[in-house]
């Protein structure tokens, strides 16, 4: 399986077999028959132990039937037991991997697509320059205002249509213009679009898409000048070089004919991006690089250089919500001294870059980017890391409050199930201490601040205990009689027999003491997807 379609779901199906999510048929049987001689109801006598054994005996013949048979488990492995929910079918002369992964994103394209037909999109931006310079010499703040907005609708399946318009004023003179686009999806490789725009850059022009190769695209483009009657031709091929970065080349001939080559990356935690350009008019550099240091704040650093630029520029951002954030960035350069506030909300955008000074001195230069500096990180430290703390604090007790009766019902069902493991985890355990084996003294499984503040009694709560489960007695049931455990990577630990999750929407940790060979002691943590082999001469302490 490939690394996008696991990211799909947490294969909680391969949890339960406790197999590995490239698991061979031959192995999800063996995985299943072993279950099954655990949980079988027949062979219970209690009432009440043969419902428990029945239960869980259901799920693993359940989790059997979807990952034995070839078409399930490929919409399992892409959509999760959604897409096994939904009504997606597959045709009968489906069965290599790639078609079937084509016809489900076909489905998947037209479901959306019939969900958002005939939606609007709007999407926005407004920005407003201001100069310190001007204000000092009597001639006002605002330098600059402009406002672009447009609107998107799809108009059927294959046929989308925007409007848009811009309006600016610069001091005393003012512009605008507006512009439509129609695109048509001529095939799933395949698009044309036909724009036209009114007013002080007056234009008509076609651009067409198409899907080369399963990496590659390209697009051409031709458009006429309403104002000079001059064309200019684009073309610009785009190429995958790996999952994380892609390569691309732009070519334009008319008035300003340019080539242009330029690079992108991007990962989990950053991204980089640079672009060359030489022209009839004018040539430069550029290179952009965001550091990601958590999942809301990032800084970034960009330099150009060429004829018409020489400039470095500095600064971060955070998000404030799902749907904002905000960036504050530092420009220093031959035009002077700039601070750029923005303020994004979904497909809106409100930007204020503020003009400092024409002319570069080191010291001003020096506490233009130090003072907002400091006043963010002591703004940080006493009011927003507060704030935030007693709101994350807040939601977590709300959705505890939420889901309090479904985590006692799921740590309920994983006692029962644990009672069925009881006899044999113990004999297995028993063994592997005889021979010097590895035995898993402790496992705790939950919230990780709630593990940490099991060692602190000021911060141990009823709350955070709530947000910890025992999972000891499965675990030492999973050693093999080898004296190996394995927990596979990606697959979510909370599916296994015997597991719950007690925080749902929480981030999870496997904490696991453990002893092996001469009583030698050992502890380690995991995250939830982390893959978990023990024993590790790393984990010795």
């Amino acid at each position: 399986m490939t690394e996008e379609i696991g990211s799909s779901n947490n294969k909680e199906l391969y949890a339960l077999l406790h197999v590995s999510p490239e698991a061979s048929d031959e192995e999800i049987r063996k995985a299943y028959r072993q279950w099954a001689q655990i949980y079988h109801p027949d062979k219970y006598q209690a009432q009440q132990m043969k419902e428990v054994a029945t239960e869980n005996f259901q799920r693993i013949c359940e989790a059997y039937e979807i990952l034995c048979d070839e078409n399930k488990r490929q919409i399992y492995d892409i959509y999760g037991m959604e897409g096994l929910t939904s009504g997606l079918e597959l045709g009968p002369k489906l069965n290599k991997v790639d078609e079937i992964k084509e016809e489900l994103e076909r489905l998947k394209r037209r479901k959306e697509e019939e969900k958002t037909a005939a939606n609007f999109q709007p999407s926005g931006a407004m920005f407003a320059q201001l100069s310190v310079p001007s204000l000092m010499a009597g001639h006002g703040l605002m330098r600059i205002i402009s406002m672009h907005t447009e609107i998107q609708s799809h108009v059927s399946k294959n046929n989308v249509i925007a409007f848009g318009g811009t309006l600016a004023v610069k001091g005393s003179v003012g512009s605008a213009d507006a512009n439509a686009v129609f695109r048509h999806q001529l095939s799933p490789a395949s698009s044309i679009e036909i724009m036209a725009s009114a007013g002080l850059r007056g234009l008509i022009g076609v651009q067409t898409s198409r899907q080369l190769s399963r990496h590659c695209n390209a697009t051409m483009g031709l458009a006429m000048s309403l104002r000079d009657g001059s064309i200019n031709l684009s073309n610009s091929w785009n190429r995958q070089l790996s999952p994380t970065t892609n390569a691309n080349i732009e070519l334009s001939l008319g008035t300003d004919s340019s080539i242009a080559v330029g690079w992108r990356k991007k990962d989990e935690k950053m991204a980089a991006a640079g672009e060359i350009r030489i022209g009839t008019s004018a040539f430069g550099a550029e290179a952009r690089y965001t550091r990601h240091f958590s999942s809301k704040s990032h800084g970034r650093i960009t330099g150009k250089i060429g004829s018409t630029a020489l400039e470095l520029e500095i600064g971060g951002g955070r998000k404030i919500s799902n749907f904002s954030s905000v960036r504050m960035m530092y420009t220093i350069g031959i035009q002077g001294v700039h601070w750029r506030l923005e303020f994004h909300r979904g497909a809106q955008k409100f930007a204020v870059p503020i003009f400092l000074a024409r002319h570069i001195s080191l010291g001003f230069a020096a506490g233009a980017f130090i003072l907002p500096t400091t006043l963010y990180f002591t703004l940080k430290s006493l009011v927003f890391k507060p704030y935030y703390r007693r709101r994350e604090k807040q939601q977590a007790l709300e959705n505890m409050e939420q889901t309090r009766t479904q985590v006692q019902e799921a740590k309920a069902a994983a006692e029962k199930a644990q009672q069925l493991l009881l006899n044999v985890a113990n004999r297995k355990r028993n063994k592997q201490s005889t021979t010097n084996g590895l035995v898993i003294v402790e496992a705790l499984y939950g919230n990780p601040k709630a593990l940490k503040s099991i060692s602190n009694p000021e911060e141990n709560t009823d709350e955070l205990a709530s947000q910890i489960f025992d999972v000891t007695l499965p675990l030492n049931f999973l050693v093999s009689d080898s004296g190996q455990l394995k927990l596979h990577e990606g697959v979510k630990k909370s599916g296994i027999m015997g597991f719950c999750d007690p925080c749902p929407g929480e981030s999870k940790i496997l904490y696991v003491k453990y002893t092996y060979g001469d009583n030698r002691y050992e502890q380690v943590e995991v995250d939830d997807l982390q893959e978990l082999i023990l024993p590790q001469e790393e984990h010795r302490i």
